[in-house]
């Protein structure tokens, strides 16, 4: 498929994996926004990108109405939609309380469930479009203190798999991908401090791999695939 002029939408683009897809499909001639919570660092990143910038919470039901609502307006429709949007709390079980639990699946499981029902009206209008939801490796097999973060990631797994038999009938590619450890924020908000290594991988492979997969002819995509590092040790 031809980036060139395609319409993408890429939540939690203000840093990271989702900076690096929305810069990877801006330099193919994509017509990006990027959405982020946190004005300030999203503006300074869409003028970086030289991209659009949609302010809001995916995981409050007016915000995401509104966020595809912008988008679409000012781009005239909407291809792609990346839900990369989340993050992670790790916590032994006996430690979790509710209220972090429920923060942990509002932007993982119901804010990509939000904005993949509002992009998929389109799509479904139009009879095309790519819908690509961000997990982790953590989605395919927990781990020890991973109970909020891993669980939600396996939620968006059974979603993507859901929505993907659903809307293949009207030409929509569901795509999961599931990035193992990448350089990036979210180690240092999730609590735990990343090493840096140059073996470790870095928010380009994932957009480099994503960008691979939509340049697919549309008669075929990839339902899901994950991105490990060679050799991170």
């Amino acid at each position: 498929m031809e980036l060139t002029g395609k319409r993408a939408l890429i939540t939690g683009g203000s840093e990271g994996i989702g900076y690096g897809i929305a810069e990877a499909l801006k330099r193919r001639g994509a017509v990006v926004a990027i959405n982020g919570r946190n004005e300030d660092k999203l503006n300074a990143a869409a003028q970086k990108l030289d991209v659009t910038a949609i302010a809001g919470d995916v995981g409050s039901e007016a915000d995401a109405v509104r966020i595809v609502e912008t988008f679409t307006r000012s781009a005239g429709g909407i291809d792609i939609l990346v839900n990369n949007a989340g993050f992670g709390l790790f916590k032994p079980l006996v430690e979790i309380e509710l209220s972090e639990f429920e923060s942990v699946y509002r932007t993982n499981v119901f804010g990509a469930f939000l904005m993949a029902r509002e992009a998929a009206k389109h799509f479904i209008k139009q009879d095309e479009g790519d819908l690509i939801n961000i997990a982790s490796t953590s989605g395919l097999k927990g781990g020890r203190g991973a109970t909020m973060y891993s669980s939600s990631k396996f939620a968006l797994r059974s979603m993507s798999e859901c929505w993907r038999d659903e809307l293949r009938r009207h030409n929509v590619r569901v795509m999961h991908v599931n990035p193992s450890e990448v350089l990036t924020p979210f180690g240092s908000k999730a609590g735990f401090a990343q090493e840096p290594s140059p073996k470790k991988l870095r928010p380009q492979e994932i957009a480099d791999a994503i960008v691979g997969a939509l340049q697919l002819d549309r008669r075929g995509f990839i339902p899901e695939f994950s991105v490990f590092a060679t050799n991170p040790f």
